[in-house]
């Protein structure tokens, strides 16, 4: 999933282009940069927030169902998942001036404040209702969208390639090479980002009301005793995100031509059938987990302890869930690898490179966070991150606590 993250957030570091109206993909380049752009259009963007989301949610109600275990009442469980999430969107404010404008800790962060005090202990029921009447709405401000593309592209010239030119990304704490400017045009991105995707957009608090309800039942930690809905949702979910991708690769290669104007509508749209395409993939990783966990290895002689993940599952799976258990550490470690590197205030090779090879430093700045977790993991060690929030979450007693992110 952070291997997708990466490949979701590299694109807009390409700064100094032209980029497709509401979309962080140049509109120039080669057959390569072209077959990059599609890939990801199709397979990444917009779909990977509302995946984490779900884990974020998902996560939540195990520490709450952990807690509730240990004998830690309800009221004390739910604050210490609030003072998590306020320390999140904390983390999230430092990220976005220091580094990264796209941070999602803030938008997580908010939403798990609103939605845990609201529907943390509401019933299964009332979970599912409020979640099917936020996609509805979602539903039909998607329609509304589609059909106000529709008379924006009967506008004057002038009057639409001003409204074209709003809906460009506003890419100034990459250009700049000031770095003291870049973190005031960042945090002013990452306001808008945490209030529109974690609570405007709709999808985030539909996936954590979700994730509650698949959390209470622990789906994803036995998805052997729910393979049928784990298939269905991967089955269904996945290429109906996949469809909803097909008009903006259409429009971003040239092939849909549609004014400027009204493209945003395809952004909009993704948004919609990302939210399916996100839970299909949460569904199919579970899957792969299942499929893991069968082939583990024997048990170990008598008397033989094994330690580590890598010890256990082998140096592949191993070395994916040591930088599971890390997951925090490495996704900020990925803005520490790509915005002192990529962004005008930094050395600026974000300008000299282009879709595909973008892609491919993604896929390295990936690979050098899964390199630092299995050094973690050899040495027993937790991530720098989540130690800090364990410990300003939990107090004291968070550095004693057993891991889990």
């Amino acid at each position: 999933m952070l291997l997708l993250i990466a490949v979701a957030n590299t694109p807009f570091y390409l700064w100094g282009r032209e980029t497709s109206p509401g979309s962080s993909h140049p509109v120039d380049g080669s057959w390569l940069d072209r077959v990059a752009d599609v890939f990801i259009i199709t397979f990444v963007d917009l779909r990977i927030y509302p995946m984490f989301a779900f884990m974020f949610g998902y996560g939540m109600m195990q520490l709450y169902s952990r807690q509730l275990a240990a004998g830690t009442s309800e009221k004390r469980a739910g604050r210490l998942l609030q003072f998590r999430n306020l320390w999140l969107l904390i983390f999230g404010l430092v990220h976005a001036a220091l580094l990264w404008m796209g941070d999602v800790l803030g938008a997580y962060g908010l939403a798990g404040l609103l939605l845990v005090w609201l529907f943390l202990r509401r019933k299964d029921t009332t979970l599912v209702v409020w979640a099917s009447v936020l996609l509805g709405l979602l539903a039909i401000g998607t329609a509304l969208a589609v059909v106000g593309a529709y008379f924006t592209a009967q506008l004057p010239p002038a009057e639409a390639a001003e409204l074209a030119a709003s809906f460009q990304i506003d890419d100034t704490s990459m250009t700049t090479d000031s770095y003291l400017a870049s973190v005031g045009a960042r945090l002013g991105m990452w306001v808008v980002i945490t209030a529109g995707q974690g609570v405007l957009g709709l999808v985030v608090p539909i996936m954590i009301l979700l994730a509650f309800w698949a959390g209470r039942r622990r789906i994803l930690e036995n998805p052997g005793d729910h393979l049928p809905l784990l298939r269905r949702v991967a089955a269904i979910g996945i290429p109906l995100g996949m469809l909803g991708a097909v008009p903006g690769d259409l429009y971003h290669v040239g092939v849909l031509r549609v004014p400027d104007v009204s493209a945003w509508v395809f952004e909009l749209v993704q948004a919609f059938t990302g939210f399916f395409g996100g839970l299909g993939y949460v569904a199919l990783f579970g899957l792969v987990g299942r499929a893991v966990a069968r082939r583990r290895r024997e048990a170990p002689a008598p008397g033989v302890r094994l330690t580590s993940a890598l010890q256990v599952d082998g140096p592949v799976a191993g070395a994916l869930q040591a930088v599971g258990k890390r997951s925090l550490t490495c996704y900020l470690l990925q803005s520490v690898l790509c915005a002192p590197v990529l962004a005008a205030w930094g050395l600026g090779l974000g300008e000299h490179l282009s879709s595909w090879s973008m892609l491919l430093y993604a896929v390295g700045v990936w690979g050098l966070t899964v390199v630092f977790a299995v050094w973690q993991e050899n040495r027993g060690a937790r991530g720098p991150a989540e130690v800090v929030l364990r410990g300003l979450a939990y107090g004291r007693r968070g550095t004693r606590r057993p891991t889990a992110a």
